[in-house]
């Protein structure tokens, strides 16, 4: 698919296209050079989603694991830029955006409830714990789109992992970091980090899901601008993944194919 110079209504009309509702919970993971040209840039991208959720949520990743640590340790959610890209960056900004107070895996969300979808996440000792932000997408029956990019960058497996206590994902020791608060004071908080032995980075295995999650429904593919996406149903999605973790706990890592009849139940 191409095309040069996308409209905000074109975009909106591929969003309408996927099954993307107005009343949806969405959360956006996306590569903006994957888009092609846009009028307006990433502006005109943001516009369009949240537009296209207008009496929804729309939720992005805005992490900062790649710089928050031990030299870098304090965060503040009103200054600190994200890690995963322009358009969560510049969606973080926008008036009416809540980010949450997680200190390496924020989250940006727009809507109605936003201010109580982000609460108690400066509370958080992983980075993805159950009962978190991520965790609850399943809850609020969110749908997850990745813009260009595959479930290497879908951070809710790691909540998924987290739920079901995969082993060794995990540094040995938490890093401490203080969050700037909404009141002005700072917070101290204990917080470990993703760590594998045996992979630096262990999303770049989550690739290995991406046919079992067609196959059972939990994803389908789709596209916005030149992108090609993948539309993501979150509680299928746990419920897939769930049942592969609790056959093979660490199979992303130790399988190099995740066999068809585990995602199946066979």
């Amino acid at each position: 698919m191409q095309q040069k110079n996308y409209t905000k209504e074109q975009l909106k009309e591929q969003l309408r296209e996927m099954g993307i509702e107005p009343t949806d919970a969405l959360m956006v993971h996306s590569s903006m050079k994957s888009l092609g040209a846009v009028e307006g840039g990433a502006d005109t991208v943001i516009d369009a989603l949240m537009e296209a959720v207008s009496r929804g949520l729309l939720m992005m990743p805005t992490h900062t694991w790649k710089c928050m640590g031990p030299a870098h340790n304090l965060f503040d959610p009103k200054k600190e830029p994200c890690c995963v890209g322009i358009i969560p960056e510049l969606f973080r900004k926008r008036p009416g955006v809540v980010r949450s107070l997680h200190p390496t895996h924020s989250i940006a969300v727009y809507g109605a409830m936003a201010e109580e979808y982000v609460k108690g996440e400066e509370t958080a000792g992983t980075p993805c714990p159950p009962g978190g932000c991520w965790d609850r997408l399943r809850d609020i029956h969110a749908k997850i789109l990745l813009v260009g990019v595959t479930h290497a960058r879908n951070t809710f497996i790691h909540s998924i992992e987290e739920v079901f206590d995969v082993p060794e994902r995990f540094s040995e020791t938490p890093i401490a970091y203080r969050i700037k608060m909404p009141d002005g004071t700072e917070k101290s908080v204990q917080v470990y980090k993703h760590y594998n032995p045996y992979m630096e980075h262990i999303s770049e295995s989550f690739d290995k899901m991406k046919q079992g999650y067609y196959d059972t429904g939990a994803a389908r593919k789709a596209y916005l601008g030149d992108a090609e996406c993948i539309l993501c149903d979150a509680e299928k999605m746990f419920e897939v993944t769930g049942r592969i973790l609790t056959r093979y706990p660490n199979c992303f890592i130790e399988c190099d194919i995740i066999p068809r009849e585990w995602y199946l139940g066979e």
